[in-house]
């Protein structure tokens, strides 16, 4: 137990490390597909990328401040410079199920990009948190104007709706015992860094964090946490996930 100080140290190192080329957390079946979530920006020559931040407002949002909530008035969408965002949907009874994490190099704000409608889900910084306004009216003129920011719009996009349709297929085909043991094999391998035998994850998550990213509740994850410590496959303390045994939960999602 003494151990586990020194272990959260090396994890928030490897954290910073690992966050530099994050994608986004969120439920799916394949690795392949989020580990290659691109960047908006990337695939943009200098000029267009200079194009498309002139026409941005900066903003800092410190951690728990809503980007948008379900039901705002759609006006754009917003690049993630630093920091992490969570997106999610509340159900009418109030309960939550989060969509994604996104990091740095992402965007939130669509499905409609050029600010049209209302939000289907919420947004909202997990931490501190800089983004770039991007205006949809101004957003559209470039899109017109430039066919490589189009089309890197649209790729951008187009990802997102891969993501959640995996996630949808997730949710409607796969236990929700199945969808932990996805989630936190999806963690180890994306997130995760070898220390001797043991992975260690290096994002925190609370049982409430890793409740909502699976549909479920915290109260049965925090048992079936329980569970896998006390069969060896898993250490879990104060947000840290530790894998002692991955083959364990590979097993249980082939």
């Amino acid at each position: 137990m003494n151990s586990f100080p020194l272990r959260r140290q090396g994890s928030e190192q490897m954290s910073a490390a690992s966050l530099r080329n994050a994608t986004g957390i969120m439920l799916a079946g394949s690795d392949a597909l989020v580990g290659s979530l691109p960047s908006l920006l990337d695939p943009l020559c200098e000029a267009d990328r200079r194009r498309v931040l002139a026409i941005g407002r900066e903003e800092v949002l410190p951690a728990g401040k809503h980007v948008w909530r379900q039901g705002d008035l759609q006006n754009g969408i917003y690049l993630i410079e630093e920091g992490r965002i969570r997106s999610y949907y509340a159900a009418p009874s109030g309960r939550e199920v989060t969509l994604a994490y996104w990091f740095a190099g992402n965007f939130v704000g669509g499905p409609d990009l050029f600010g049209t409608g209302a939000h289907v889900w919420s947004s909202v910084a997990v931490e501190r948190s800089r983004v770039t306004f991007l205006p949809g009216p101004a957003l559209r003129a470039l899109a017109l104007q430039s066919a490589s920011i189009a089309v890197a719009l649209l790729d951008a996009l187009a990802f997102k709706a891969r993501c959640y349709s995996a996630m949808a297929q997730m949710l409607g085909t796969r236990s929700v015992t199945e969808r932990l043991h996805r989630l936190l094999v999806f963690l180890s391998k994306i997130y995760g860094s070898q220390q001797g035998r043991e992975i260690v994850i290096g994002i925190p998550f609370t049982h409430g964090d890793l409740a909502n990213l699976i549909g479920s509740t915290r109260q049965w994850v925090t048992v079936q946490l329980s569970r896998m410590q006390a069969r060896g496959v898993i250490r879990y303390h104060r947000g840290l996930i530790v894998i002692l045994n991955l083959r364990a939960l590979d097993l249980e999602v082939v």
